[in-house]
């Protein structure tokens, strides 16, 4: 299946490591363990879209690619994971993904595709992955799990100079259903750093993961 990213979308990304674009409405939600979250207010939906820029001390980029797009691996050190693959739905290729949510709400699960480039731009190298939801995807729901329908993420990562990875994030979804504005929030500050800490943890222990894992 042809994924339907255009050019620009890339292009997009790689620029925000260098000019943020903040105009327009985005506002500094929270700053925190080296991680600034903006956000901007979706006035047809009443949620948020985010923008996350941080960076991870001791991880090269390329290590960091690796290690998120390795969705095997996620399983192994995300503890919101409750379903995660690569899968063939009719000749299309997505992937589904279940997360976990806390009692008493429904888990939510994303059928989506995903592309990664690697840009060469200005003698520097920068990685692009974006993804986004693919509704038209033949993937049946399940029952007590809450599909969302509404999802998009652009990721850029390169080099910091040194031993670790400037990383830009965008990110948007839809997760339907009645969801307290409490946990709405806790997700986005504490949520998203404590995601970028776990991803830190995990490339430092890939390495032996590999080395454990069977061909």
């Amino acid at each position: 299946m042809s994924l339907q990213f255009a050019d620009e979308e890339f292009e997009d990304s790689w620029r925000e490591l260098d000019d943020p674009q903040l105009e327009g409405g985005w506002q500094l939600f929270t700053e925190t363990m080296g991680v600034k979250i903006y956000r901007l207010h979706d006035e047809v939906t009443g949620l948020y879209e985010y923008k996350v820029f941080g960076s991870l001390a001791s991880c090269a980029p390329e290590l960091c690619v690796a290690v998120y797009m390795d969705l095997t691996y996620r399983k192994h050190w995300d503890t919101y994971v409750k379903e995660l693959s690569e899968e063939e739905f009719d000749g299309q290729k997505a992937i589904y993904w279940q997360v976990k949510y806390p009692f008493p709400l429904s888990n939510r699960d994303y059928v989506y595709v995903r592309e990664r480039r690697i840009l060469e731009r200005d003698g520097r190298k920068v990685w692009v992955v974006l993804a986004k939801s693919s509704p038209e995807t033949p993937c049946a729901e399940k029952s007590s799990v809450l599909r969302v329908k509404d999802y998009k993420q652009s990721l850029a990562m390169e080099s910091d100079g040194g031993q670790g990875t400037k990383m830009f994030m965008r990110y948007f979804d839809n997760p339907g259903g009645m969801i307290p504005t409490w946990l709405v929030n806790w997700a986005a500050k504490t949520g998203v750093p404590g995601f970028l800490k776990d991803m830190q943890k995990a490339c430092d222990n890939y390495k032996k993961y590999l080395e454990k894992s069977p061909e």
